[in-house]
């Protein structure tokens, strides 16, 4: 008999996550923090010294969400920052990636995503308008960051990613720091806006 493939991770915390059937008591904040700080977006083809993470993506996301949404309840805003909570497992794999790998990348994101937002007292699927507001502010993420740190020409840029509101990115540079100093932001920001939800 051919032994199954493990299908789980060990997190820093201990928690054992199986990614075939993760449980939201194995989420832990602090393995998502770790993991994404440590996650290059643009698969690392960034300018600058340190790679440009997706704990700094989701801070960002957080920031343009609210701004794109003033007075939005705090459960929301947990949800943008948490957005893309799975990769601290699944890693970031550009769109053309994810195309060639197919539905099952889709489901795995979607059963990680349901985990993660159980965990931290969302409904494990999001309402649709939320959902669209979310994916709004990140396509203007994705704008900022190939404009200023992955090399893109504005019109590459706008081509791509659709042409942001200039009120709305008014302001926001992209920050390359250190992993364990976004990890550190990312947990005191989750921790602030779970306060905020009540």
């Amino acid at each position: 008999m051919k032994k199954p493939a493990r299908a789980w991770q060990r997190m820093l915390s201990g928690r054992r996550l199986d990614l075939l059937d993760p449980t939201p008591v194995d989420i832990e904040v602090e393995d998502i923090a770790h993991g994404l700080a440590f996650v290059a977006r643009w698969n690392g083809q960034t300018r600058g010294d340190w790679a440009y993470s997706v704990a700094e993506h989701s801070l960002l996301v957080e920031e343009l969400f609210t701004r794109a949404n003033p007075g939005v309840a705090a459960r929301w805003r947990l949800a943008a920052l948490l957005h893309d909570a799975p990769e601290y497992v699944i890693g970031d794999m550009i769109s053309p990636v994810k195309a060639a790998i197919g539905p099952d990348y889709g489901a795995l994101d979607e059963r990680l995503t349901a985990a993660v937002h159980l965990r931290f007292g969302l409904p494990a699927a999001l309402p649709v308008p939320i959902k669209k507001q979310i994916k709004a502010a990140d396509k203007v993420s994705a704008w900022l960051e190939a404009v200023q740190i992955a090399g893109f020409t504005m019109a590459e840029a706008d081509r791509f990613f659709g042409k942001p509101d200039a009120a709305l990115v008014r302001g926001l540079a992209i920050r390359l720091r250190p992993p364990a100093e976004v990890r550190a932001e990312y947990v005191q920001r989750h921790a602030d806006l779970l306060a905020a939800c009540g």
